[in-house]
C-alpha cells in the first residue's frame, strides 16, 4: 500500500489555511502524524477518509487518484474520528455488528464471528450486551477502535485514539496497532500524545499550522534535538527563574530543590550537563524554537 499526498491545502473563509502545500508520502506499516491542537491534523485525516474535499491538491492511493476513485478507496478504509459517535439505543455487540455490515462482510455467522473476535481484541467481550452508552468513556473509546479495525481494512486512520484511555488500555491498543502493522496495511496515528508515536510508528511527520516541517523515522526527528537537552539542580526558588529562560520538561522534587530537565539552544549561567534526548524532548524544542523561528532545520 502507498499514500501520496501532493499540494494538499484547504482553505477556509477569510483565506484560512488549515492545510497548506502538504506534501507526504506514506507507506505499508505505522505512521505518526504528531502536532499541536489545531495544526491541522483532522483536517488532512477528513480529507484522506474522503469526508471534505480538499481545496487544491490531491492525494494518490497505490497511484489512484483519491478524488476520482472515492468509492473504492472508500471500501478498504478503516477511520477512527476524534469525536466518535454512535447508536445509543444499540448493545455493544450489535453496534459492531452494524459497523461489520458496513464494511460488506454479508455473512451473518462469519459477521458474528469477527465481531466476537474483535470485541476480544479490545477487551469489551465481556460487556457485549450491554448498550453502548452505558459503557465507560474509556470502553467507548475501544469500541470506536473496534469498528475501525472491524472488516480487515486495508487503510486504518486514527484521530487521537488514545484520548481518554488509561494507561493499560493505551498500552493494549499500541498492541494490537502494532501486530496489525506487520501486514500489508498503511496505519495513519495522529496525535498530539509524543508516547503514541515513539512506541509504536516507523516512520513520522510533524505538521505545525498546516504546514509539513518534518517527515522521517522518530530517530531522525530526536537527532535534531541532540545537545539541546539539559539536566541540573535547582532550588525551589530558582526553578521559577530558570522556568521563564527555558522550557522545563520534567522536574522531579528532593530535599534542597529539583533536579530537572529543560531544552535550549544554548545555556548561560547554569550549571548543566546533556542529556541523551527523547521524542518528548525533541517535540518540545521543535515547538520552542524551531516553529518560533529561533532555530531552522540544516
Amino acid at each position: 500500500m502507498n499514500i501520496q499526498i501532493k499540494d494538499l491545502s484547504q482553505v477556509y473563509k477569510n483565506d484560512f489555511r488549515a492545510l497548506n502545500k502538504v506534501n507526504l508520502e506514506i507507506e505499508s506499516g505505522m505512521f505518526g502524524l504528531l502536532g499541536p491542537n489545531g495544526a491541522g491534523k483532522s483536517t488532512l485525516m477528513r480529507i484522506l477518509v474522503t469526508l471534505l474535499n480538499p481545496s487544491h491538491g490531491d492525494i494518490l492511493v497505490n497511484g489512484k487518484s483519491l478524488s476520482k476513485n472515492r468509492s473504492e478507496v472508500r471500501s478498504y478504509l478503516g477511520y477512527l474520528p476524534q469525536d466518535f459517535r454512535f447508536f445509543s439505543k444499540l448493545k455493544t455487540w450489535e453496534f459492531l455488528d452494524y459497523a461489520a455490515s458496513l464494511t460488506g462482510i454479508k455473512n451473518k455467522k462469519e459477521r458474528l464471528k469477527a465481531v466476537d473476535h474483535m470485541l476480544e481484541q479490545v477487551g469489551l467481550f465481556d460487556v457485549r450486551n450491554r448498550y453502548a452508552n452505558k459503557l465507560s468513556g474509556g470502553m467507548k473509546r475501544r469500541l470506536g477502535i473496534a469498528q475501525a479495525l472491524i472488516g480487515d481494512p486495508k487503510i486504518i486512520i486514527v484521530d487521537e485514539p488514545t484520548t481518554g484511555l488509561d494507561p493499560e488500555e493505551r498500552i493494549r491498543f499500541r498492541n494490537i496497532l502494532s501486530n496489525l502493522s506487520q501486514q500489508d496495511v498503511i496505519i495513519i496515528l495522529s496525535t498530539h500524545i509524543v508516547g503514541d508515536i515513539s512506541s509504536t510508528c516507523q516512520q513520522m511527520a510533524l505538521l505545525n499550522k498546516g504546514q509539513v516541517h518534518f517527515q522521517g523515522t522518530p530517530e531522525m526527528f530526536v537527532n535534531q534535538s541532540s545537545g539541546h537537552v539539559f539536566n541540573t539542580n535547582v532550588t525551589f526558588e530558582q526553578l521559577k527563574v530558570i522556568g521563564e529562560q527555558y522550557p522545563v520538561i520534567t522536574s522531579v522534587p528532593g530535599a534542597n530543590g529539583y533536579e530537572i530537565e529543560f531544552v535550549a539552544d544554548e545555556v548561560k549561567g547554569w550549571d548543566t550537563k546533556l542529556v541523551e534526548p527523547n521524542l518528548e524532548h525533541a517535540y518540545v524544542y521543535f515547538m520552542e524554537y524551531i516553529a518560533n523561528e529561533k532555530f531552522q532545520y540544516q
